[in-house]
């Protein structure tokens, strides 16, 4: 059991327990906002298509994260990060003021989403990153599975809570709180301090071309991507758009779904601490594995489930999810050379999270025309395909090469 529970000993780290801490405050700004959203512009009288363009112009920045990228090798990672809070701490004021006033034109809600994506593009490379940069060796795992708990706990208490809020007060206080955990994490992120990587005698375009050749390098990489690529367009439609439909149309409301969505956090608390203690002998198959269980609960909403059910369906996927995030991050930080590491996450990133504008937009009429249940399922025949395939084409393979880029072997020294 002490093993199980040894990432939590990080807490007593002063110089990395601001980042844990930070992330609890932040993910529950995030649970607040993952329902604020959805309810705030359907408060505004707009359904699923409105829906669809507000999340689509919040996941088009996404095409930025190889930019942002370079600057999370280029500068201080902890100053990206902050910088990333006060992005959407400011976005997320003005969309509590749009959904209180119930007065503020389309257009305007749409921008605000487009900011708060950019601090998302700016922020998902650089968090992975960082753990690089302020642990090493063994307790890497262990920071990887803290950053993944704390995050699920941070969830939990948003989820769980803002389903009351929404319910009680509106979404637009859901999204002001949001706002107010965003600040107080760019406060705690402020005292963190991380090394400045070198690379001010590069050009932009050269640095995004190494990255890219290291991305490429290894086919594990590039293959899992593009499965989860697929499986982030499966969930998008089923967090995002189906779930909260299905959820407001007589089955639970928005209190509902926050159970439900709290329910996959409260797994994911199980499957961080797992994943760091885990290490299997086919990492790579395991990890392809892993993500497909988030089919169950998308294939029983299809099928009409009560969300009684779907909320204890999600748990185990919720587990599965947060020990790949372990496993999978970690191996990229044993294999790339901290100099290039966020920028080959930042192509992970945005392989996954291109077609997402696309998804929104092309799912909001979707789910529209044949509802939320036949698109809930379909979502789960896709992950379960992808993840089919993607084992079928890496089932020889078994370990995770160390240090097996080229930039792994000469890494500069920081300044």
């Amino acid at each position: 059991m002490l093993k199980i529970l040894s990432p939590l000993s990080l807490f007593r780290n002063r110089a990395v327990a601001p980042l844990f801490t930070a992330r609890l405050l932040s993910s529950a700004g995030v649970g607040f906002g993952q329902l604020a959203m959805p309810f705030g512009v359907m408060s505004l009288g707009h359904g699923a298509k409105g829906l669809s363009v507000v999340l689509a112009c919040n996941s088009l920045p996404a095409i930025l994260v190889i930019f942002t990228g370079v600057a999370g090798d280029r500068f201080r990672r902890h100053h990206v990060l902050v910088t990333a809070e006060i992005l959407a701490s400011t976005s997320w004021l003005g969309l509590g003021i749009c959904f209180i006033t119930k007065q503020a034109p389309f257009p305007v809600v749409c921008t605000l989403a487009f900011t708060a994506g950019i601090a998302i593009a700016m922020f998902l490379p650089t968090i992975r990153g960082i753990v690089a940069d302020l642990l090493s060796g063994e307790a890497r795992a262990s920071g990887n599975a803290l950053i993944s708990q704390t995050q699920s706990i941070g969830l939990l208490i948003g989820l769980a809570s803002s389903g009351l809020v929404v319910s009680a007060i509106g979404p637009g206080w859901a999204a002001f709180t949001r706002s107010g955990f965003c600040a107080i994490s760019a406060i705690l992120l402020s005292r963190l301090k991380t090394v400045r990587w070198n690379n001010a005698g590069t050009r932009m375009l050269h640095d995004l071309r190494v990255g890219w050749r290291e991305f490429i390098a290894l086919k594990w990489v590039w293959i899992m991507t593009v499965q989860y690529t697929a499986i982030i367009v499966a969930m998008i439609c089923f967090i995002d758009l189906a779930g909260p439909l299905y959820a407001a149309d007589g089955n639970g409301g928005a209190k509902a779904w926050g159970i439900i969505t709290a329910c996959d956090a409260c797994g994911a608390l199980a499957g961080a601490l797992i994943g760091a203690r885990w290490r299997p002998s086919r990492l790579i198959l395991v990890a392809v594995a892993l993500p497909a269980m988030t089919a169950v609960p998308m294939l029983l909403l299809g099928a009409g489930a009560p969300w009684i059910i779907l909320a204890i369906a999600i748990i185990v996927p919720g587990a599965c999810q947060a020990a790949y995030y372990v496993l999978w991050t970690t191996a990229l930080q044993n294999t790339f050379a901290p100099e290039v590491l966020v920028r080959v996450n930042s192509w992970n990133i945005v392989s996954c999270y291109f077609l997402m504008p696309i998804t929104v937009l092309s799912a909001g009429p979707l789910v529209e025309a044949i509802g939320p249940q036949k698109s809930a399922f379909g979502a789960g025949l896709l992950v379960i395909l992808a993840s089919a395939v993607t084992l079928f084409v890496l089932r020889s393979s078994t370990t995770v090469p160390v240090a097996a880029s080229k930039a792994a072997s000469a890494v500069p020294s920081p300044s």
